[in-house]
């Protein structure tokens, strides 16, 4: 079995709509890629009892948690510190990301909202930032890492080489113009029953009015097994009287 892994989108923001969440497919893409399966996606307010409670599910629940958002030095920042109160630790100075952001900023911008940040649960590891400096930090199986997109990508590749794997996910796709998932629904059910260990998924798309058809994607870790469930499909559309086509449909 793959390790788990359980992502925790934090903040008000994005559920109110304002802000676009873009670090999950990034996430997602990249753990698979490694063998790391995401299981579980949860996007939750900046409530510390709503924060707490999830930090403590997931972490018991998956082999790694990742969360992103809430670790600025406003005051609705509040994931590390509803972190160290999962952990049952104090939230603590952490001198050497002190002395690290001291060096960032000048005695005018060290204001106590920056010094916040080098506030972390006692016994959590920081993550390096290469982008803004101000770092993230690990705490047993939570990864902590920041919102803004380019900060938490750089945070996270930090995180990710460190992280047992499993094996990773392959995928081969098909698809079909003017091919719609109406015709080939029983077919593909029957694939899929021969093939229960992979996932095997079926997506409409409309690039435009000549080029409309469905992309049927097979994916997982058995590369042989993929490769059988591939060509179950690219036979099935051919008996449907379809011409398939090898990969994602692209305007490109």
């Amino acid at each position: 079995m793959n390790p788990t892994a359980c992502l925790l989108v934090i903040g008000n923001e994005i559920l109110s709509g304002r802000t676009q969440d873009v670090n999950v497919q990034y996430i997602a893409r990249r753990l698979s890629e490694t063998g790391i399966t995401l299981s579980e996606v949860r996007i939750i307010p900046d409530i510390r009892t709503v924060i707490v409670r999830n930090v403590t599910e997931a972490r018991a629940a998956y082999d790694n948690v990742f969360t992103t958002g809430g670790i600025g030095p406003t005051h609705d920042d509040i994931t590390s510190a509803c972190v160290a109160e999962s952990f049952g630790v104090p939230w603590v100075h952490h001198p050497g990301t002190f002395r690290l952001l001291e060096a960032h900023f000048t005695p005018a911008e060290f204001n106590a909202a920056r010094q916040r940040m080098a506030t972390m649960p006692q016994g959590a590891v920081p993550i390096r930032n290469s982008v803004s400096v101000a770092p993230g930090f690990t705490m047993g199986n939570v990864h902590v890492m920041a919102g803004v997109p380019r900060i938490m990508r750089a945070m996270f590749e930090e995180v990710l080489p460190t992280l047992p794997h499993g094996t990773p996910v392959v995928s081969e796709a098909w698809h079909a113009n003017g091919l719609y998932e109406g015709s080939l629904a029983a077919g593909l059910e029957m694939i899929q029953q021969r093939h229960p260990d992979i996932d095997i998924g079926s997506y409409p798309y409309r690039l435009d009015e000549s080029s409309r058809g469905v992309c049927l994607l097979c994916k997982g870790t058995d590369a042989a097994g993929v490769k059988a469930a591939s060509s179950a499909v690219r036979d099935l559309i051919e008996r449907l009287g379809f011409t398939p086509q090898a990969g994602e449909p692209s305007k490109a």
